[in-house]
């Protein structure tokens, strides 16, 4: 996308959606063209449309001419034959010889001209417009079906309002240049094709009198398309800022408001208010020099036929329906001058806006199912879980690194000081229907390794497997749809509660129902006036956290996933929804393979494998009464969680209470025997 020129981008606006490319570009237009094929039949009617108006836009002038010329003005004796010849048309021999019958015949025939004129132009817009919609349809359908397939590392790095922009305005950018953009240059160009003929046919001399200030024009014109050009750019920019502000600010209304940042936050948007105010300001102020310095030049253009044109008339070398017909031509003759130059803003801004698209449009992939897999995974299957010596990072290799990692394999990735390595060769097992916990401090990579279960993103060495299947032989639908996930922050979709636990799945009624049930669901959605019909706003506001995680419980428990994962899914409800929760876990973990990450240690010392993340790196595991008597890294954590307990309930006074959270009477937390820590962890 080379073509294009790289405007500086705002800090708060990535480049590509500050580009202002050339106003045409024919790599980008016979892309775009593309779009208009299924249409082509559509679009040759448009054209022959605008073919015909644009001839009946020329004959009105012609008209009045020979009504002047043959029935209004007396003859002139001393002109030459071949002058006398001028003052006659093609259209003598088919009007009549009486004045007043003739010049009737004109006007009818005028009449039509501008009514065929006005049925064209309703035909051209309604099908313009149409196409253009259904064009509209077709790209935004494309870009929305192709984000879709990108893998869960482009969202990383492309925010959200990048990417609705592609699907909003560069879609409406690309629409007007369909509808007002190339097909009315088609009608300006063939207009003036028009009017410069028959004017120089007429008489050419008079005509190179009216285009004598085109160059003038042309130079007002290129100024003007500078100037509006760089303020579109910060237009542009500005509303981009405006948005993302807005957005954002919305999005934390609550903390604005409880650290009364009300005053400030004005502040800063009405200085990006104001940024966006000037531009267009700056945007009014060219319009407003432009278009009446057209006027100006094509009033004098005008005002020259007249006085040159006219002293012809009263010589005798120019009839007066020639010099009529010269104004009337001189008049329309900077119309089109006038929208070309509108046009070629509207053209600038679709390619650019073409670019952003087909960048997004060419970017491919870097997760996808492998060509080679014909018949999915079966769904069914047991859910063994395995990684073997995994080495993952969100930074992409280089080329180098990569076929060093290959030669020398961990030694060499562990040399790589400059790579932030998020897993550091592990390697676990998890049986199916087993439950595996994984503990760690913040930033250990628990997350991460769930992401790789399904493939969200590719190891850099080793390999996940399922099934005893490498995830990146598996078709990703048939690898994803085998897992069931309930995530620390639970997103909620417009819509019903049904649609988001069925979330378009074939679900009978009847399951929603049973997996409501079951996580202690049903009784809040009978409570709703319309039950599972009710509706709920955007991201589930209204709704409590722990009522939207219940959702969330229901949605994964419907599906009857293989494989389930609980991410951190209780840290932020209340307590009696976190016991309504565990009361329904052991119903969930029952008959799959589960994998639950939390910081809480009560939660997860019924697992049958502990997984201790330190730093990337799988430090321990085993069950929980192993890890303690082991005395290692989980017995610290399992300590200190439990002192921090004790000291934010009053110390003493609370500790005999601390067994009945665990089941067990309290111990001595400060107890450094292997006695002790069983005690404490004991089920």
């Amino acid at each position: 996308m080379a073509e294009a020129t790289q405007q500086t981008a705002t800090p708060q606006q990535p480049q590509d959606d500050d580009v202002v490319g050339k106003a045409y570009d024919g790599r980008l237009m016979r892309r775009l063209l593309t779009y208009l094929r299924p249409y082509k039949l559509i679009a040759a009617v448009s054209l022959v449309a605008i073919l015909l108006k644009a001839g009946l836009d020329v004959l009105g002038p012609y008209l009045f001419k020979v009504a002047l010329d043959l029935y209004l003005t007396p003859r002139f004796s001393h002109l030459s034959p071949q002058e006398q010849a001028s003052t006659h048309s093609f259209l003598s021999r088919y009007l009549s010889t009486d004045a007043a019958r003739g010049v009737t015949e004109l006007a009818a025939l005028y009449m039509g001209s501008l009514t065929l004129s006005y049925l064209l132009e309703f035909a051209q817009t309604y099908v313009l417009q149409w196409m253009g919609q259904k064009v509209m349809f077709d790209m935004r359908r494309q870009i929305f079906g192709h984000m879709q397939r990108m893998h869960i590392g482009f969202f990383d790095k492309n925010p959200v309002g990048r990417l609705v922009t592609r699907l909003t305005s560069d879609v409406d950018a690309l629409n007007e240049m369909f509808t007002s953009g190339i097909f009315a240059i088609f009608e300006d160009v063939f207009v003036l094709i028009g009017i410069v003929a028959v004017m120089l046919s007429m008489s050419w001399w008079l005509a190179l009198l009216t285009f004598s200030v085109l160059p003038l024009i042309l130079l007002i014109t290129r100024i003007f398309r500078k100037y509006v050009r760089e303020s579109y750019r910060r237009i542009r920019a500005a509303v981009a800022r405006i948005n993302a502000y807005t957005q954002e600010h919305i999005s934390g209304m609550p903390l604005v408001q409880l650290f009364n940042r009300q005053e400030r936050a004005y502040r800063d948007f009405e200085e990006i208010n104001a940024v966006h105010m000037v531009a267009f300001k700056d945007s009014i102020l060219a319009y407003a020099l432009y278009y009446p310095g057209v006027e100006l030049l094509s009033t004098v253009a005008i005002a020259l036929v007249i006085w040159i044109g006219g002293s012809g008339v009263l010589r005798g070398t120019v009839t007066l329906g020639v010099l009529v017909a010269f104004i009337q031509y001189s008049q329309r003759f900077f119309r089109p001058i006038q929208d070309l130059s509108e046009k070629y803003n509207i053209l600038q801004a679709a390619m650019a806006a073409s670019e952003r698209v087909f960048k997004l449009l060419d970017s491919e992939p870097e997760i996808a199912s492998p060509a080679g897999v014909s018949t999915p995974t079966s769904q069914t299957e047991a859910g063994t879980i395995e990684f073997r010596e995994v080495w993952f990072t969100y930074q992409k290799l280089t080329a180098e690194q990569q076929a060093l990692a290959q030669q020398n394999g961990p030694a060499a990735l562990a040399a790589m000081r400059d790579v932030e390595w998020i897993l550091r060769g592990v390697s676990f097992v998890v049986n199916a229907n087993e439950t595996a916990a994984i503990v760690g401090h913040t930033g250990a990579g628990k997350t991460t390794i769930i992401s790789l279960m399904m493939r969200f993103y590719d190891v850099q060495h080793g390999a996940v497997l399922i099934d005893g299947v490498d995830v990146r032989a598996q078709d990703l639908h048939a690898l994803r749809s085998r897992f069931g996930v309930v995530l620390q922050d639970p997103f909620l979709f417009s819509g019903t509660i049904e649609s988001n636990i069925r979330m378009g799945s074939p679900i009978t009624t009847e399951r929603v129902r049973e997996a409501a049930e079951e996580v202690n669901l049903l009784d809040f959605i009978e409570q709703q006036p319309a039950g599972f019909q009710e509706l709920l706003r955007e991201r589930g506001a209204g709704l409590s956290t722990g009522q939207k995680q219940l959702i969330n419980f229901a949605r994964a428990l419907a599906h009857d996933p293989a494989v389930l994962i609980l991410d951190e899914a209780t840290s932020s409800v209340d307590t009696d929804t976190e016991l309504k929760v565990r009361s329904a876990l052991e119903r969930m973990v029952t008959g799959r393979t589960s994998v639950l990450i939390a910081h809480r240690l009560s939660t997860v010392q019924r697992a049958d494998v502990i997984l201790v993340m330190h730093k990337g790196q799988l430090r321990e595991q085993g069950p929980h009464q192993q890890l303690l008597s082991e005395r290692g890294l989980y017995w610290k954590l399992y300590q200190l969680q439990y002192r921090d307990q004790e000291t934010g309930a009053a110390g003493e006074a609370f500790a005999p209470k601390l067994g009945t959270v665990v089941g067990e009477p309290a111990a001595d937390p400060t107890d450094s025997s292997e006695q002790g820590a069983v005690a404490l962890g004991s089920d």
